[in-house]
């Protein structure tokens, strides 16, 4: 099995670049596998992501959603001993390719499972990307806050909060807010990985507003352990198990008329 050596330029000029041009809202992915020294954690994984849709992974704990949904910005990189192969591409971009990494985590947003603001303001959360990517004037920064805050929902919450600490927030805002962060760098993908677990009802529910509001610009990737979530708010389901996609398709067929006897077992809970 080849492994493809990874290549990157760090810090490119020029944030126009015919990259970025290039970059889409689609994913494309061909034979994936992925290794954790001698452990195999994915194993050829085929599937096309539509653009403007939104995508649920979901299975079992432990059965490679999260480390594939990582592999579409390359947060895998950060791994040792991490090996991967196959072909994934961004929109016509090749993201294992010679390309800058900051670049396509521009385009691929990531939301973690537990908030993660940075301890600073609301406003210099937001404005922390585009910032990064030489953005300075102050006209522009407060349109490109206003902006983000009002797609992630928030503005009318924390317009009059943009200079209070961000760690001041309650669970459900703070990861709102680093929605809105994301989306500051105009990505054309958003991967989320269990954005909700950590929080009640009401906010989980705020989140799922959020995502069915983003789909008209950007596409949304979901790692989910809740099926009830993906029924919800998912156009695309697909179910992992041990390193295998079992079963892609719309989520209603997924749902209620499975293809696979182990996507069947798994939804109706009888594993997992």
């Amino acid at each position: 099995m080849l492994f493809r050596k990874r290549k990157n330029k760090i810090n490119a000029p020029d944030a126009e670049s015919a990259e970025t041009l290039r970059y889409g809202g689609s994913i494309e992915v061909k034979n994936a596998d992925l290794f954790y020294g001698d452990f195999q954690a994915l194993k050829n994984i085929s599937i096309e992501i539509p653009e403007k849709q939104i995508t649920a992974f979901i299975g079992p704990s432990g059965c490679g959603k999260s480390t594939f949904l990582k592999c579409f910005n390359r947060m895998n990189d950060l791994v040792e001993g991490c090996k991967i192969s196959g072909e994934f591409k961004i929109g016509e971009v090749d993201i294992y390719g010679d390309i800058d990494v900051n670049e396509l985590r521009k385009n691929v947003g990531m939301v973690f499972q537990k908030p993660n603001p940075f301890p600073m303001s609301v406003y210099d959360n937001v404005a922390y990307g585009p910032r990064t990517f030489g953005i300075k004037k102050r006209a522009e920064l407060d349109e490109i806050v206003e902006r983000s805050l009002k797609q992630a929902a928030m503005w009318d919450e924390l317009k009059d909060r943009l200079n209070k600490s961000a760690m001041g927030l309650s669970g459900g805002q703070q990861q709102r807010l680093c929605i809105a962060r994301a989306l500051a760098v105009e990505p054309k993908i958003i991967l989320m990985d269990e954005p909700t677990s950590a929080l009640d009802p009401i906010s989980t529910g705020k989140i799922e507003e959020l995502c069915m509001e983003l789909k008209k610009d950007v596409t949304v990737v979901i790692v989910t352990h809740n099926m009830q979530q993906a029924v919800r708010i998912s156009d695309k389901t697909a179910f992992f198990l041990l390193g295998d996609l079992i079963e892609y398709g719309d989520t209603e067929q997924v749902f209620t008329s499975p293809k696979q006897k182990q996507t069947e077992n798994y939804i109706t809970g009888r594993f997992g």
